[in-house]
């Protein structure tokens, strides 16, 4: 057995994370470590070197916590992983030609479903299915400048055409296939993050530095989170339309 006595003086990744992983679900240390172990995972990434090998599994880690109370995996869970690793494997390699990967992640429940919306009054999410602050925070971005909007169309079609192995930067595009808004929130080494807004049934495009992110959003009320390592253009779908 291992000894967790002085468990909530920890500053030890390895030891929370373990921790969180043995206790029982209804410890109510979870409250406060769960949320300490997200802190020291995101302050080590953004000071971490951009080779740091821990920085995929950290992002790994936290893509995990934000779904569920620790990072531990059930046999099933990681049947369905080494699943979803191998269709990714075959959509890379068929998706050679183009130089380009796509991720399609189903989400479940949008704020015209009855059930959802009580979900949504319970956690003072909006009828949108996004808080409040993330409203606003995604009209000011769709609020962009005519200059600004201009630049950014110039960046992408650069990168779209631009065939060199050695460039530092890839596209990424978002597909928002869901009944609402969304937000999506790319954060990489040190301060390396992106936000981009993405309006119900569309998508939108952003240049990003190759390298190591998570990507998260929340999508109809529903938390989406996963790390993705970017060397090439990504394109990640999300949501499957009304009432799914």
């Amino acid at each position: 057995m291992k000894d967790y006595s002085k468990i909530m003086r920890s500053t030890n990744i390895y030891e929370i994370d373990a921790y969180l992983r043995d206790a029982h679900p209804d410890d109510p240390k979870r409250l406060i470590l769960k949320p300490r172990l997200i802190k020291m995972l995101k302050e080590y990434i953004k000071n971490a070197h951009p080779a740091d090998q821990r920085v995929k599994e950290f992002q790994e880690k936290i893509a995990l916590l934000r779904k569920k109370p620790s990072t531990r995996i059930t046999f099933d869970e990681m049947n369905d992983l080494i699943r979803q690793k191998q269709i990714a494997k075959f959509k890379e390699e068929l998706l050679k030609k183009e130089g380009g990967t796509t991720y399609v992640t189903k989400t479940y429940g949008t704020a015209s479903n009855p059930n959802v919306a009580a979900v949504n009054s319970a956690t003072g999410l909006t009828a949108s299915g996004m808080t409040a602050d993330e409203e606003a925070e995604f009209a000011m971005l769709m609020n962009v400048n005519p200059t600004e909007h201009k630049n950014n169309t110039v960046k992408v079609l650069n990168s779209l055409f631009d065939n060199d192995p050695n460039s530092k930067e890839s596209i990424v595009m978002i597909e928002n296939k869901s009944d609402c808004n969304m937000i999506m929130r790319i954060e990489g080494v040190g301060n390396t993050k992106y936000r981009l807004a993405i309006p119900a049934h569309s998508d939108n495009t952003v240049v990003v530095t190759k390298g190591d992110y998570l990507f998260s959003s929340l999508v109809c009320g529903a938390q989406y989170a996963s790390q993705k390592t970017v060397q090439k253009a990504v394109m990640v779908s999300l949501g499957e339309g009304k009432g799914k």
